[in-house]
This record gives C-alpha cells, structure tokens and sequence, in this order.
C-alpha cells in the first residue's frame, strides 16, 4: 500500500562537520624560685589553678650561729591574708543553671554525624546478536534520575528506575565498544564490550533533540514507499531478519518521553552475510509538526560502513512556517547510499 505524503525534496539541507580548634591551657603552680639564705615565701591559695604568692619583706637576720630559718618572722603577711579575703566575697558560679544545662545535655545527646557510605555506579555490556550490546547499569543512590549514554558520538537520554537500575540494548559502533552513563552530577559509569560480528554490518544514525520529527527509511533494491523492501519506523523488522541475512531493520533509542530527550533511529544493514545484491537507498525525512514549524532544525548522522569507519554530518535546517504542519521535508544527501554485494 503507497503512503501518500506531501514530500519538499532537499539536497542535503545545510551540512556543517562537528562535534581553632582552639587549646585551653590550665597553668599548673608555677615553681617558686630558689630562695636566698634567709628569705621566705608565703602562699595565700590556689584560684583557677593559679598560686597567690606573698612576698614576705623586713625578714629578721639571724644574729648568731645555730639560728633556724623555721624561727623566722614573717611580717609582711597581712596583706596576703586580706587578699584571700576579697577573694572568697567573689559571687559563686550559677551552680543552678550549670546542672541544668549538663541535665538538659544528658536529655538530648548530641548524635555525631555518620559518613555516608560513597554511591556505586556499575554498568556491563554484553554483546548480543546482529552487533547489538546490552548494558545493564546500577546505581543505588541515584533512583529515577535521568543520565545519557555516549557512544562514539551516539547520545541518548535514558532514565533509572525506582531502585537505580536500568537494562537496554544499542547498536554498537565500533568492534571495541566504549559505553559511557553520565548522570548531571558528573558521576557514571563505563563499560566496554567486544564487538566482532560489527564487521558483517552497515549501520546509519539519524539523531537529534526533543520534537525533531525526523524519520529515516531505507529503500532496499529498488523497493518503492510502502514496498515489502521500504524499512522505516512504520515497518521497522527486527534483528533476526538481519542475522539471517534477508535485510536490515530499524531501532529507535533514548526515552522521547523525558524533557528534550536525546534520540536516534538506527537503520542496520547484513551487509557481510545477504544473499542479494543491488542498492539500499538511504534518506531522513523531517515531517513538519507544531513543534518544530517556524523554528530551525539540529540534528547529526553518523554512518558506519563496512570498512570500520565512521562519516558523521551535522544538520541545520529551517523549517518551514506553519501552514504547512503536515507536510515532509525529504532529505536525500544526509546518509550515503549503500551498495551491496551478494556474498
């Protein structure tokens, strides 16, 4: 059944290649200095640790030999007497309000802060079939949280669940895949998985951000719009017609419900095991919606080829005003053809 589209033809739109503790010293008694033969020194008492120190003046000489120094006469004495006086007419310290605060203190513990035990973020790639990875990620800390995954230039936005974990499957672009899940707090993780069969595989991206409306197709031998042979997202296959090696399939990644979610479609071609020969014609068509009328258009494809290397193209295009919402742009120059030899 032909799909019956109002198509602008564009030759490519506009390509542009990028990418104090503070101490409290209590003084002990400071040592009395060696005394002269007949001196004395009296002490009055002890206040916050501190000796009050007398000095004992007008001592009387001893007049002849066998005299004790014990016989001496202090006379200087008073005034140290008077001091330890004053001293005890001091105010007393709010005993009352020390033991309530040291009961209110017992009551109420201060409890000392634990450290928080440092968040794990985990992520496996295992391969799978037609050079699709798996990654399985876990991060406990970081429930429902939004991340997105890099791979050799591929962007996604995806999202954990209730308990940190998240399980899907990317194309892989590269034999030695590097996975990399990157959380807005700058903390992820990477894995990394061998890829051997990718080598059997074309693959082209189209990828862009929030409503972009963009579409890919692929045109397989000379198969018209709406032939057995157009693959796109209305009749996308699956992986097993391409590990069988009767033609390609088309995935879309990324979680379009998120707000300005990074997302792809991947068109997957056996080129190393089909049976048939002749051309795959690639094209990206731009349907022309309420959310993107008006405005200009971002996007970026990246085409990995038999060979092993990677041809990426940066989008730009205006798109039209409103009037014609419904309407496509076809894009015919923003992914090479591909070309294919029965084997």
């Amino acid at each position: 059944m032909k799909i019956e589209r109002n198509r602008l033809i564009m030759a490519g739109g506009t390509l542009v290649c990028a990418l104090g503790i503070g101490y409290f010293m209590q003084s002990a008694a400071p040592q009395p200095a060696a005394t002269a033969p007949g001196q004395a020194v009296a002490s009055s008492g002890m206040v916050g640790g501190s000796a009050i120190k007398a000095p004992v003046s007008d001592v009387e000489q001893p007049q002849a030999p066998g005299v004790e120094l014990s016989k001496v006469t202090p006379t200087s004495a008073a005034p140290a007497r008077t001091q330890m006086t004053e001293l005890s007419r001091l105010p007393a310290p709010p005993l009352s309000e020390v033991a309530l605060q040291e009961q209110a203190d017992a009551d109420h513990p201060q409890v000392q802060a634990q450290p928080q035990p440092a968040c794990v973020y985990e992520m496996t790639a295992t391969p799978e079939a037609a050079a699709m990875v798996r990654l399985s990620l876990s991060a406990p800390c970081m429930p429902n949280e939004r991340f997105t995954l890099h791979h050799n230039g591929m962007m996604l936005s995806e999202a954990t669940d209730g308990r940190g974990g998240r399980s899907f499957v990317v194309p892989a672009l590269a034999e030695t895949s590097v996975f990399i899940a990157a959380f807005a707090n700058g903390e992820g993780a990477v894995a990394t998985a061998e890829v051997g069969s990718l080598s059997l595989y074309d693959r082209a991206v189209v990828q862009w951000q929030g409503a972009g409306g963009l579409q890919l197709h692929a045109l397989e031998f000379g198969a018209e719009y709406g032939g057995e042979g157009h693959v796109w997202a209305g009749f996308a296959r699956d992986l097993t017609v391409a590990a069988s090696g009767e033609g390609g399939f088309i995935t879309r990644h990324g979680d379009n419900t998120l707000d300005d979610a990074l997302v792809a479609e991947v068109y997957t071609f056996p080129t190393g095991v089909t049976q048939q020969e002749g051309p795959v014609a690639l094209s990206v068509e731009a349907e022309i919606t309420p959310a993107n009328c008006g405005r200009d258009l971002e996007a970026q494809s990246i085409q990995k080829t038999a060979n092993g290397r990677l041809r990426t193209h940066v989008l730009t295009l205006a798109m039209p005003e409103c009037k014609a919402v419904g309407d496509f742009l076809v894009l015919k120059n923003l992914l090479n053809d591909l070309k294919v030899a029965s084997r």
